[in-house]
């Protein structure tokens, strides 16, 4: 079995001052040629240290691929070095010469002459053409093992990939990985794992968990001669992961909470209305980063006082009195009332303590308290994270806010 190692190659990623998003969307790509990546390592633009980076990565992998460093400046040395390390002796290439100076000409720029530094390319490597740039991607084989370089932009990166390094790395391809990711909310990692702790001992589709902010997740990975074999591996391990977990499963594969609500809000014709205390938009936030969701989501309001609940909300003084803001009958009457001004199917309300500090109760930083108000139901969900994180409170209140339009949606479809 073949094994990879990605190198990423920039100052920038050590900085923090980009995301190294390369990484991510290589070891993805490689897992459907059956390339294992066992390791992803970022080095800077310093000649000395990546070429210690890449003889290590040699010395294990059988493929390094590396993204960044293809540029025309002298921190530019991703080519340099990885030909030194490989033995190959570098030429200009006129053809890609010309191509970088129509490249300019076509935007009517006038074209720096270190640019002509990206027309070099290794005597006996392989060269694959940018469509989307000026810097060309070589490719070296030598004694078994082989090096991919790569530009940074993943703009770049990407079509580059798919146009020209699958066929180039398929002779070293050895069946099909398949990953699906089970997403869940409203159950903790550890509990999630022990309700499936005899599936996560499996060897082939693997079982494994792990948590994001506010969820838990569990990943099945299967390996087969083929993409449609691992897929099949799959797929009863992820019906029984779904059936011990019930109503916990928000989706396979899905990318987020928000999509998942927006997708059934659609798919019923529905449309929700938010009231918003200690989150203060991210609701609508959330739910307005996924395309199209402006067919069911028409208004929400952020009401931080008390008069503004009542004013606008229609929240009775003597509730705020009797039980406070942060309280059960707060939230219900805050989702009754958004749904009441906005016309909408559902309503959704968040009131709680996102901290630091305290509201001057003895109320715990943390403590949320959610809402749903519909024609059928009024119901609620009491929240402790437990953290003194605003940040985090206010992200994961949103989330169970959402879950619960989920919950109250897939209940009514069943």
């Amino acid at each position: 079995m073949s094994v990879c190692e990605i190198l990423s190659v920039g100052t920038e990623i050590l900085l923090g001052d980009i995301l190294n998003t390369n990484s991510k969307y290589l070891s993805v790509q490689l897992a459907k040629l059956g390339i294992s990546v066992l390791r992803h390592t970022t080095v800077g633009d310093n000649p000395e240290r990546l070429a210690a980076a890449l003889k290590t990565a040699l010395e294990r992998s059988d493929i390094v691929i590396a993204t960044g460093g293809l540029g025309p400046t002298a921190d530019d040395i991703t080519r340099d070095v990885c030909c030194e390390v490989m033995g190959f002796e570098m030429t200009t290439d006129n053809r890609i010469a010309e191509k970088i100076k129509g490249y300019f000409n076509s935007k009517g720029l006038e074209m720096p002459e270190t640019n002509l530094r990206q027309a070099l390319v290794p005597v006996g490597g392989d060269v694959f053409e940018n469509n989307h740039g000026t810097a060309p991607g070589l490719g070296l084989k030598k004694d078994g093992k082989c090096v991919v370089m790569l530009p940074g932009p993943p703009y770049e990166m990407a079509p580059m990939y798919h146009e020209s390094v699958v066929d180039y790395l398929r002779e070293y391809s050895d069946g099909a990985i398949v990953s699906h990711t089970v997403r869940t909310m409203g159950i903790g990692e550890s509990a999630m794992a022990e309700i499936c702790a005899d599936l996560l001992n499996n060897e082939n589709p693997t079982v494994a968990p792990y948590a994001k902010k506010g969820e838990a997740l569990l990943r099945i990975t299967a390996k087969g001669e083929t993409e449609e074999e691992a897929e099949k591996l799959c797929t009863p391990v992820i019906d029984e992961v779904c059936k011990r977990l019930g109503n916990y499963v928000y989706g396979i594969d899905s990318e987020s909470i928000e999509q998942r609500v927006v997708e059934l809000l659609k798919e019923k014709n529905l449309k929700i209305a938010t009231a918003e205390s200690c989150t203060a938009g991210y609701i609508p936030k959330r739910i307005t980063d996924i395309a199209g969701a402006s067919s069911v989501f028409d208004f929400g309001a952020i009401t931080y006082s008390n008069e503004m609940k009542h004013k606008i909300l229609g929240v009775r003084e003597e509730t705020l009195a009797s039980h406070g803001a942060v309280s059960e009958q707060t939230a219900r009457e805050m989702a009754a009332g958004i749904r009441r001004v906005s016309g909408a199917d559902i309503g959704i309300s968040v009131t709680g303590i996102a901290g630091p500090g305290s509201d001057g109760t003895n109320k715990p930083v943390g403590l949320c308290f959610i809402a749903l108000d519909a024609e059928d139901c009024n119901i609620f969900e009491k929240i402790e994270t437990g953290k003194n994180d605003r940040e985090y409170n206010r992200y994961v209140t949103a989330s169970r806010a959402l879950n619960l339009a989920r919950v109250y949606i897939e209940g009514k479809e069943k």
